[in-house]
């Protein structure tokens, strides 16, 4: 089974939107995903329990943020991994030991940037990272390649090592479909056309 973590000690900065489409993502695929939500406000969990009964399948992990090695059935090919706002220490230190690759998202702002910056620095103390045991890979989120801030975010994410994966734009598609429990890749091809390409290189990543 293979495990992606989604991580930045900031809040809002879009895990959850991550990690919500990547499940529905490769549940797509027929692959057997399992999600565990280690944010207290579960909103990952919220959304699953919204998703319609004919869409593919999704589990949920029960298990509590500190139950850091719970029972994770080992019959499922991912485990997707919502982290909360401001993880660190031990809890941290268990969840990249779990992780095969970590997914990291920031957008576009000062305040992102510089959360997103503290928390590379600590990843790549860990000793699993420099191990290269767990891979690294940069999401920007919400980001309108027009603007000052898209290029002020493409110049920081430069100066570090790691593959910056794809840009995801600011639209309500990603709002509207999580309302009804579900990911752009279970709405009509014709609403989300330009998403679905942003995604792609995620997507590719992930399964290498």
């Amino acid at each position: 089974m293979q495990t992606i973590l989604m991580a930045n000690p900031k809040g809002g900065c879009g895990k959850t939107t991550l990690a919500t489409n990547l499940a529905a993502y490769l549940a797509g695929q027929n692959q057997r995903v399992i999600m565990w939500d280690l944010d207290r406000q579960k909103s990952s969990l919220d959304w699953l329990a919204l998703r319609p009964a004919e869409l593919p399948s999704i589990a949920s992990l029960d298990a509590e943020r500190d139950e850091i090695y719970p029972d994770i059935p080992e019959d499922n090919d991912w485990l997707v991994l919502d982290s909360p706002a401001g993880m660190h220490g031990k809890n941290l230190f268990h969840a990249l030991k779990l992780a095969h690759k970590i997914i990291v998202p920031v957008q576009p702002s000062v305040f992102d940037m510089s959360a997103t910056r503290d928390f590379l620095d600590r990843l790549m103390e860990e000793k699993a990272v420099r191990k290269r045991d767990t891979f690294i890979g940069i999401v920007g989120m919400r980001v309108d390649p027009r603007t000052r801030a898209a290029a002020t975010l493409e110049q920081f994410l430069k100066q570090y090592d790691l593959p910056v994966l794809t840009y995801l734009r600011d639209t309500m598609v990603y709002v509207n479909a999580a309302f009804n429990g579900k990911s752009i890749f279970d709405l009509p091809h014709y609403q989300t056309e330009r998403d679905l390409a942003q995604w792609q290189p995620l997507v590719e990543w992930i399964k290498t």
